[in-house]
C-alpha cells in the first residue's frame, strides 16, 4: 500500500513535469502543438488537454473538484485555447498539491467505488491503488507528450523522479 509521503511526492513530481512540458511546448508554434502526430489523442495540445481532463475526472472522485462536462471522446478538445489550457493546468496542479498535502492515511486504506465509463460498469478498488493509477495515467500521457515534443525539436527537462528538485 502507498502512503501519504508517496502521494505528496508524486503530486510534486506531477507539477514539476507539467512545468517542463508546458515550457517546451510554449516554445513551439500553435500549428506545431496541434499537429497530429499519431498519438492516442493526436497532438501535443490534444494529449495535454486529455491529461488535464483525466486529472479533473479523478480529482472529482477524490475531492470537491467539479467533474468535466465531457467524456473521454471530447477530452482532447476540451481546452481549445492554449493560454486557457496552461492556466487550467496550473490551477489543477495547485489543487492536486493541496489535496496531497492533506491526504489522510485512513482514507487511502479504504476502498473506492465509482462508475468507470471505460469499463462501462461500477468498479470498487482500494483507494491506494486508484491513487497510484491516477499518477500512473499522468506519467503515461506525459511520456507521449515528451516524445512528441522531442520529435518537434522541443527540449523538455529530465523525467527521473530522483532528480525532482526539493
Amino acid at each position: 500500500m502507498i502512503g501519504a509521503a508517496y502521494v505528496q511526492r508524486l503530486a510534486r513530481y506531477n507539477r514539476w513535469q507539467n512545468e517542463s512540458l508546458y515550457d517546451a511546448a510554449d516554445r513551439l508554434s500553435d500549428e506545431e502543438r496541434r499537429r497530429d502526430r499519431g498519438a492516442f489523442f493526436g497532438s501535443i495540445h490534444g494529449t495535454l488537454s486529455h491529461l488535464l481532463w483525466g486529472d479533473r475526472t479523478w480529482m472529482s472522485r477524490f475531492s470537491d473538484v467539479p467533474k468535466p462536462a465531457v467524456g473521454i471522446a471530447g477530452s482532447a478538445a476540451l481546452y481549445p485555447d492554449w493560454d486557457e489550457l496552461k492556466r487550467e493546468r496550473n490551477g489543477m496542479d495547485q489543487q492536486i498539491l493541496r489535496w496531497s498535502d492533506n491526504i489522510d492515511p485512513a482514507w487511502l486504506s479504504d476502498s473506492h467505488t465509482w462508475f468507470s465509463a471505460a469499463a462501462k460498469r461500477e468498479v470498487t478498488k482500494p483507494r491506494w491503488e486508484v491513487v497510484a493509477h491516477f499518477f500512473n495515467h499522468q506519467t503515461h500521457h506525459r511520456g507521449q507528450v515528451h516524445a512528441m515534443l522531442t520529435q518537434a525539436g522541443g527540449k523538455p527537462s529530465d523525467t527521473d523522479l530522483f532528480l525532482l528538485p526539493e
